[in-house]
């Protein structure tokens, strides 16, 4: 009597040979959608300010012009210098860039086109540079705070009044603020402008930090907070003893 064999028929085998396929098929397909998941949240994070950027823009000085040279969309814009306006100073930084002359103050975004301008006011001072983040530009006289917006591309101005003067300034990556003797001031690439809040008689200034978007202020009698994105001011109170 013949021992018993276990054989496998063709057409087992071919289904099997099938299954193995179809399994490292969609082994393949899970991971490349992981892939792509794990690195969609930087970029899209990147788009939202929520990540730091590189530098996308470089101001280049011609002899008759100031070219804005756009590694994010490409090409160059163009800025006419006037006849004898001398650059005195030149910067960017992510998506922004500004040029400081013995006329005006210039600033610049990427994909914006075109480049935004404000002159000097007679007897303004004029500060040596300006302060930037990877959306954000500021520069600070004794008579203006000029803030450049870079979310919508557009300058911001307050005045500063006769007998107000500035105190402080700091510049993060999606945020500025300016402290005054009456004021502090937040400027944000998100919802655009100036946002303020008004400091009490008798409230001293002690610490100013800014970090990506938010900015914290601390005083003699409260906490404050600035958060960029929302544009909005909030305090606590300090506990005195």
């Amino acid at each position: 009597m013949k021992s018993a064999t276990c054989r496998v028929m063709p057409a087992r085998r071919n289904a099997a040979r099938r299954l193995q396929v179809q399994r490292r098929h969609c082994s393949a397909l899970a991971a490349a959608a992981l892939a792509a998941l794990l690195a969609a949240p930087p970029a899209k994070a990147a788009e939202e300010g929520r990540a730091p950027l590189g530098d996308l823009l470089q101001i280049v000085v011609a002899p008759r012009a100031l070219l804005a040279i756009d590694g994010e969309g490409g090409g160059d814009t163009r800025e006419p210098l006037e006849r004898d306006e001398q650059v005195l100073w030149t910067g960017s930084r992510g998506l922004v860039g500004m040029v400081l002359t013995d006329r005006r103050v210039l600033a610049v975004r990427t994909r914006s086109g075109r480049w935004q301008t404000t002159r000097w006011r007679r007897g303004e001072s004029q500060p040596a540079a300006a302060e930037l983040g990877d959306r954000v530009g500021l520069v600070a006289t004794d008579r203006r705070l000029l803030g450049f917006d870079g979310g919508s591309g557009n300058l911001a101005e307050t005045s500063i009044g006769p007998s107000e003067r500035v105190i402080q300034t700091r510049v993060a990556a999606n945020v500025a603020v300016a402290v005054t003797t009456r004021r502090a001031l937040g400027l944000s690439p998100f919802k655009g402008g100036f946002f303020e809040v008004s400091l009490r008689v008798g409230e001293a200034l002690q610490q100013v930090e800014a970090s990506s978007e938010v900015v914290t202020i601390t005083t003699s009698h409260r906490l404050l907070f600035f958060r960029a994105r929302t544009g909005a001011w909030s305090e606590r109170r300090l506990e005195l003893r």
